[in-house]
């Protein structure tokens, strides 16, 4: 099973983290969600697949780029 890095495209702050180690994923779902700019910018899953490790917590900060999660399909 080839692993997937989901990265965020903004910087802003991790306000919600709507999946779960384990999850399942479809294609399009939102994987977390960022705040940045007084806007909540969901980052979409690439592919369907698991989640296998989710790399951010709950208000942490991310800056543009950087991995949020991986997901093996």
């Amino acid at each position: 099973m080839p692993e997937i890095k989901i990265v965020t495209d903004v910087a802003g702050r991790i306000c919600a983290t709507p999946v779960q180690v384990g999850g399942t994923v479809a294609d399009g779902d939102e994987i977390v969600i960022v705040e940045a700019m007084k806007m909540e910018i969901p980052v979409p899953s690439p592919a369907s697949g698991t989640i296998t490790s989710l790399l951010v917590k709950l208000d942490e900060i991310v800056a543009e780029g950087q991995a949020v999660a991986v997901i093996a399909n």
